[in-house]
């Protein structure tokens, strides 16, 4: 028995020290490129530097694990995150200039947890003509006037896919968290790591979601009441269920001042109106509210692009000073840019100008998605005045 633990021990031993030179000769091989053009370190083999980026992640201050490297570095940099080598660039001209190039230059690229997550028919991940095409229509749909017209009542999976509230849209909603926490995990699919609790969760709610796109496709309604909707009228044959249905999925990712408001509110309380779209929106001091909270704490903590050749570094100025984005750029600006500033603004408003409310310390986490560690405990109370 003895010798036979023995043996055993030893073949698990060698079969790691074979695993880790394998890793070890494939990142040194796939790094190399990244290794003589810039400053910076690879970290560790395979893991590279992932660990120290997930860690300040969950810190108050995420960007600390730029900073230190961008004082060392400089502000365009080498590194390697999520298996594989990685340029960071914490340039705002660079940035911007990667996101306004078309796809002969840079493709989207995620880390492997990503890619699992979100299938290959993923607006995230396809690219040309069917990418357009999507972009296109669902961007038109949240522009369009019957959506305009009832969207203070609205919710993304709602406007997404007509679901209303009920046991399957709470069902989904507890999926869905499932599955953002694992968007940016080691890519590691053993039952019990992250990654693989998040694709069980992916797994479920692409067949309720697949459900609704059959139903919806037995029964096709020439009014577009919702994203899905827009996509099933599309004669396009490339627009499967289940490309519609994952695609679904993966939007929901993306998915005050009280004086203002107050004036707002009495103005069409006056007039007896109800608010509407532009109304949301027409609020300056609301809005630079939403724009300094997307400075301040955007849901993701960069954009990931995969050069399709070699992209020499030069002087990027433009003579634009439009470097704040925080819906993307380009070809894959978020299309949902106009509905996630209508949502906060709804919110600010009803809540500022019906409430009183006293928070609880908390501190933020900001990975994978921007959250509050202890979920933000608040007191709030109706305002008797209003």
């Amino acid at each position: 028995m003895d010798v036979i633990l023995s043996a055993v021990v030893l073949l698990f031993f060698t079969f790691i020290f074979i695993f880790i030179n394998k890793c070890r000769r494939s990142w040194i091989s796939s790094s190399s490129p990244v290794r003589s053009m810039l400053l910076g370190t690879m970290g560790w083999p395979f893991i590279g530097e992932t660990l120290d980026f997930i860690s300040c992640g969950y810190t108050d201050h995420p960007q600390s694990f730029m900073d230190k490297r961008r004082l060392l570095y400089g502000k365009v940099f080498k590194s390697h995150l999520f298996g594989s080598p990685t340029i960071v660039s914490t340039d705002a001209e660079v940035s911007r200039f990667v996101l306004q190039s078309d796809a002969n230059s840079f493709v989207p690229s995620y880390p492997k947890s990503l890619t699992e997550l979100m299938g290959e028919s993923s607006i995230l991940r396809i690219n040309g003509n069917l990418h357009r095409r999507i972009h296109g229509l669902i961007g038109a749909f949240f522009k369009s006037p019957y959506l305009k017209a009832q969207i203070a009542f609205q919710v993304l999976a709602k406007t997404l896919i007509g679901l209303d509230p009920g046991e399957e849209m709470e069902y989904l909603r507890i999926q869905f968290q499932k599955f953002v926490a694992g968007l940016m995990s080691l890519p590691l699919k053993l039952p019990g790591t992250q990654l693989h609790r998040s694709l069980q969760a992916k797994k479920k709610m692409g067949k309720l979601v697949y459900k609704i796109i059959r139903d919806k496709r037995m029964n096709v309604s020439p009014d577009s009441r919702d994203v899905a909707d827009v996509l099933l009228n599309d004669k396009s044959e490339k627009l499967t269920d289940e490309l519609i249905s994952d695609n679904m999925i993966d939007l929901m990712i993306p998915g005050e001042d009280s004086e203002e408001n107050l004036e707002l509110k009495m103005r069409k309380e006056d007039l007896g109106e109800q608010l509407c779209w532009d109304d949301y929106l027409s609020m300056p001091f609301t809005q630079s509210v939403i724009t300094e909270t997307l400075r301040m704490g955007n849901i993701i903590m960069g954009v990931i692009r995969k050069a399709m050749k070699d992209v020499e570094e030069r002087d990027m100025s433009s003579g634009s000073s439009s470097c704040f984005t925080p819906f993307g750029g380009g070809l894959r600006l978020c299309p949902g840019l106009d509905l996630a500033r209508l949502e906060a603004s709804i919110f600010l408003h009803h809540f500022v100008t019906k409430f009183r409310w006293v928070a609880e310390e908390d501190t933020i986490i900001n990975f994978p998605t921007v959250r509050m560690k202890k979920k933000m405990p608040i007191w709030v109370k109706r305002d008797v005045h209003q």
